[in-house]
Parts: structure tokens; sequence; C-alpha cells
């Protein structure tokens, strides 16, 4: 692991170029760094208003960190020449490398670099509002903190976007990947977590370069305290791509990526707002929030609109105690209904005692609250009368020792300064009540098992389709049970074997990916007699069909260039797509996690017993599971599907089987 400590924490900057070495020491200024600053540039005496230096040989030492802004072939010679003098980093700005095709001259590039570390190329930089040193060609929006959160993306616009922030967030560190030629995602992020004034983590990521070095980074963080969370991009690519099983199809997209955050333990969010909210609760919670919250607010209409809102986000709101009831009945008289969220009304509105033991009284039997406030906005209203409300959510957290949120329906309506002073006091108030619940529920994500790191992934193979009379003697070697049945090269020759079986039986023409789609599927048979020959078929295979079944499950396994392997679990049949009732998981799985996953189902019911029916032997669903992912360890096999599993309230039966598996 490279040393990061002088890129990241300078006390000497060297700036190369002209314009975009001027922005530099301008942005170093205006922080109010107080290490030297050295532009260097062949010709200029002075840049930004200081000495200018001819070369890097003439500088008074070997600076820690470097702003590379000249063209891309002159920065390989000044990277080179910077690692030679000892010098402790850089940043290459310019672009048109592997982005425009040169991946050549990227390539020269890290290996001019040597032990030195370099963020880019294609890179703008990094922010280190912590010691005010700034390798920054640009305006931000931040300002000094003695401690806060870092922020790491893969665009440099958009965390510049998230830098003009105004809800209070203490921002520690801004950092650039850009190419990420040499220093990736994970080395970089673990670098600013081990600075002990930053809180969290929070990234805008396009893609994972290292998913195991990621696993270990969250896992790191978690026993630091430090929370991270994610915004993952470009998920749909994957979707587009077009499927040569239902696997395929229904853990593409972002199905992957999703299910390896959150293994790994890692928070994920769709929106920037999400994004900065879910940091203010990390920066001043931690990791994880419990899952049992309260709600509180002074009209029915707020109370009805956060229960409805916090419904695609799958909180729920647990009614209060007996005790509670009777407390809070109490203070608050007879009109007021008491349940969970809370329309406390506006009897006690001003009282702040009063308001104390109702906040508390409420808060104390839960994880967290959020309590519902709008103050007016001060330049054109008196907020007066809101203070005892507030400072009677910050006295009920301190009674309870619970995370107590403000939180403002409309963003705009809480102002930057209040925000700020409460996020000192250690409240977090929280802005939009749609972005506020879905921060809430990252804050959520509980942590990833200890150890767990995805299998190492490996470069596609062009894989051959087995027929599935081969495939299910694979399977039922690896002891899953597969229906009893034959196989032949014509109908003719099957007819013999045909007889053996006990009727119901399933007739399947051989060489297919997807039967049903291309009529290679009879159901139902009592024999073979005037079969007729499936057009494209290779071969044929005839079952005695499984009944007794309470459902069709599909299970699929497939290798993913990125994390692995994934496993996917899902309500299958022919309405696989259809349905599209899946869970991807990234292996390896346990038994507990395949049965979690299952029960994340929106169909779970069905396996459970519902309104009457039989339950299913889910124990039997992560056997079959399990031996699947005990057979793709062999390095030659790319997918496994089963589709349909029948499962049966003892026992689970393949009944259909795919396997991809590198040409020998």
């Amino acid at each position: 692991m490279r040393d990061l400590s002088r890129l990241l924490r300078p006390r000497s900057i060297a700036v190369m170029g002209s314009v975009w070495a001027e922005n530099v020491i301008a942005q170093c200024h205006k922080m109010g760094f107080d290490g030297p600053v050295w532009p260097v540039h062949p010709t200029k005496a002075k840049i930004g208003g200081l000495k200018a230096y001819p070369t890097l040989a003439d500088l008074p030492a070997p600076p820690d960190a470097t702003f590379i802004g000249v063209n891309r072939h002159i920065t390989v010679e000044m990277v080179r020449e910077l690692s030679k003098m000892g010098a402790g980093g850089a940043i290459c700005f310019a672009s048109g490398w592997t982005e425009a095709g040169e991946s050549g001259l990227q390539a020269a590039l890290v290996q001019a670099a040597g032990d030195m570390p370099i963020l880019g190329p294609n890179c703008y930089g990094v922010i280190n509002y912590l010691d005010g040193a700034l390798l920054w060609p640009d305006q931000h929006g931040g300002r000094g903190v003695e401690r806060g959160v870092a922020l790491l993306s893969q665009s440099s616009n958009i965390v510049i976007n998230l830098t003009m922030q105004a809800r209070g967030l203490p921002v520690a560190y801004v950092a650039c990947l850009g190419n990420a030629a040499q220093v990736g995602l994970a080395e970089l992020a673990g670098a600013m977590l081990t600075d002990p004034r930053v809180t969290a983590l929070g990234l805008y990521v396009e893609g994972i370069d290292d998913a195991p070095g990621f696993a270990a980074l969250a896992e790191m963080a978690r026993a630091a305290g430090k929370g991270i969370v994610c915004i993952k991009s470009g998920k749909t690519e994957a979707s587009r791509t077009a499927a040569a099983s239902h696997t395929a199809a229904l853990a593409g997209g972002g199905a992957a990526s999703s299910a390896f955050l959150r293994q790994a333990g890692v928070a994920e969010v769709t929106t920037l707002p999400e994004l900065l909210e879910t940091l203010k609760i990390f920066h001043v919670h931690g990791p994880q929030i419990g899952t049992r919250l309260c709600s509180l607010s002074c009209s029915g209409g707020e109370a009805g609109l956060v229960a409805d809102l916090a419904a695609p986000f799958n909180i729920e709101f647990p009614p209060p105690s007996d005790a509670q009831r009777t407390r809070l009945g109490d203070v608050l008289g007879p009109i007021v209904t008491i349940a969970n969220p809370l329309d406390y009304h506006t009897f006690i509105w001003g009282d702040g005692p009063r308001t104390t033991n109702v906040f508390a009284t409420m808060l104390a039997g839960y994880d967290a609250g959020i309590f519902i406030i709008d103050p007016p906005r001060p330049d054109l209203c008196d907020p007066a009368s809101f203070e005892p409300a507030l400072q009677a959510i910050e006295a009920a957290a301190g009674i309870t020792g619970k995370p107590a949120f403000p939180v403002a329906s409309l963003p705009e309506n809480f102002d930057e300064g209040l925000a700020i002073a409460m996020m000192a006091r250690g409240t977090v108030p929280l802005m939009g009540l749609e972005t506020a619940l879905g921060a809430l529920a990252a804050a959520q994500t509980p942590p990833g098992l200890a150890g767990w790191r995805p299998w190492p992934s490996r470069k596609p193979t062009r894989p051959v389709l087995l027929d599935e009379a081969v495939a299910k003697r694979m399977l039922a070697k690896a002891g899953v049970a597969v229906p009893r049945g034959g196989s032949a090269q014509s109908l003719d020759q099957l007819r013999p074997k045909a007889a053996r079986l006990t009727p119901p039986l399933a007739l399947k023409g051989l060489g297919f990916a997807h039967k049903s789609e291309n009529g290679a599927v009879r159901l139902g048979l009592a024999d073979l007699g005037g079969q007729a020959e499936m057009p494209g078929a290779t071969g044929y295979l005839v079952e005695e069909m499984v009944t007794g079944s309470v459902a069709e499950l599909l299970l699929g396994l497939r290798r993913d260039p990125v994390y692995g392997a994934t496993l996917t679990l899902g309500f299958g049949g022919v309405t696989a797509e259809l349905l599209a009732d899946t869970v991807t998981l990234v292996c390896p799985v346990t038994a507990p996690e395949i049965d979690a996953g299952l029960r994340r189902l929106r169909l779970w019911p069905l396996l459970d017993g519902y309104r009457g029916r039989a339950y299913a032997d889910v124990a039997a669903v992560a056997d079959v599971a399990l031996r699947l992912q005990d057979l793709l360890q062999d390095d030659s096999i790319e997918e496994i599907e089963i589709n349909p599993l029948m499962v049966r309230a003892h026992g689970a039966v393949a009944a259909d089987a795919v396997i991809w598996k590198e040409e020998t």
C-alpha cells in the first residue's frame, strides 16, 4: 500500500502550468494554506504573485504534493522527474489518455511514477479543508473545518456541486480519481479514512476497480466507527446487454452492484441530497442507527404524509407502548390520538417543559425519532416561536440518549446557519422529508459479515451451452435432486426409455437455452406415441413431471466481471422475467443469507404458508443454492440456472437446468 499522507496532507506544494496553476495558488491563499507554494514555469518569473522556478530541480526541496497542469506528454516527463527527486505525489490534470484511446501513454505515466503516488490522469485534484491545502484548479463551496466527512468522486463536476451544499455538513476532504491509472478507489478512500479527523465517507462511483479491496475498506471503516454511503451510477449498461438466460436478464443492471454494497455493509442511495443527508447522520451518530423509528409533528397532514412517504423505504412506525400512551395522554389530553406517527397538535406549542416531556417520552421507546419542523425563513419572518420546539428536540435527545432528527418538509425551510450550529451540538437536522426518509433508511444498512470478500473476478470465457441431459447429470452428481428420465438422439431411440417412466411425462428438445420460446417443451404426456420431431433439436430428453410442488423458483449463478459471481433467487417458471421478483447476492453466500434473501421477495408469503398454503422447504432451496455455488468453483463453468426449481413441502427438484461451460 502506497503512503499517500504527503499528497493528502502536504506541507509544501508545487504547481506546474500557467492558468491552472494560478487557480491552484489562488485557492490555497483563499483557504489560508500556511506552507510554501512553489510555481514551476520555464519562462515566467512569477505566477499568481509568487516567484516561479524554471525547473523542478531549482525548487528549494522536493515538494510533498504537485499539481501538474501541463499537456499529457510533458506530464509523463514531469512525473518521472518528481519521482526521482523524492516528491510525495502528484495530481495529473491533463486529459487525453485511456479515455481517448491512448492506453500506451497512460501505461508510460504509471511506469514513470514508480513508487510515487499519482492521482489521475484526467483528474481534478484534492481539497484538504482540515489543513487548508488545495491542489484544486477551480472554485468550490467548502470552508475550513476541524473534523468532517470525506467526499470521493469519479466525476469532478458532481463533487464540485456537492461542495456547494448549504445543509450544514462539515466536509474534511474532497478528492477525484480521474482515470485511476495507479491509485484506485479503495486505496484513496482508505488513505482519507485513516485520518482520525475524518468521520465518514461519501462516494460517487461509476465503476469499482477492486471489489475485494473495497470490501476490506468497508470492513475497516466499520471497525473504526465510520460509515460509507455510495451512489453507484451506470446501472443500466448491463441491463441493455442481450441476455443468454433469465439469470443474465434479472441479475443485470444494478442488481449485482447493489448486492455487493449491501453485503459489504455500505449504505447505497440514489440521489445527491440523500448522499449528503446520510453523511450528516454518519458524521454525528456513526455508521448505523436502529430500525425502530417514531415520528412527531403538530399537524395531522404531516403525520399522514410521513407515513405515506416512508412506505417505499420500508420504514415502519411501531405503535407506542401502553405506558407511553398513558404518559403522553396525561400531557396532551383526551383530544389527541396517541399513535405513531404522532400528531401532538398545538396545545403544547411554546411550552418548553411540556414539549420536552412529550418528545422525550415518545423518543424513549424507540431507536431514533424524527420531528417534523419547518422554521420560518429568517429574512421575512420571526422564527422565535419555534425555538422552544427546537430546544425540546435537543433536550429529548440528551435525556434519552437517542438520536433525534429535526426534519424540514422542504429543504429550503432550514437555515444553513441554524443547521451548522445544531450539527456542532450533535443534533442532525435533515432537509426535505422524502430525502430524510431515504437517508434514514440508508443509515439503517446492517454491517457486512466480518471477513467477507467476493470471489476474484476473471476474464470472461466463450462458453458453450451444455444440453439439459448433461447439465442434469452434473447437478445430480453435485447432490441436487432431478427428475427420473432418459435422453437419446431421436424420438425412436427415446421411446423405450420413456416406457419405463411413470406418467405424466415431459418431453424436451435439447440444444435450446430457452425451450418454451422455441416450442421445445411438451408437458403432461402419457407416452411418446404420436410425438413429432422438434425442428432445431440436437437430441431429446424425457422425464417424469414433478408433482406436489408449493412454488416454482429460479436459482441462477453467473460470473460477474466486477464482483466475481452472483446468485439470483426468485420466482421462476415461464414468467420469471415478467414477475422480476428476484434478489441478487454476491458469492460467496451462506445459508442464513440465502434465507434472508428469500424473505426479501415480494412473493415470500407464498413460500411461508400464505392463507393456508403448505410451507415450502426453504432449507432445501438454500441447500440447492449452496451446492450450485460449490459447483461454480469449477473455473470452466460460466453460468448455472435452474428454472424452475420445484419446491415441495419437503425437498426441491430441478425441473430444468441450463449450464454454460467453457469449451474444452
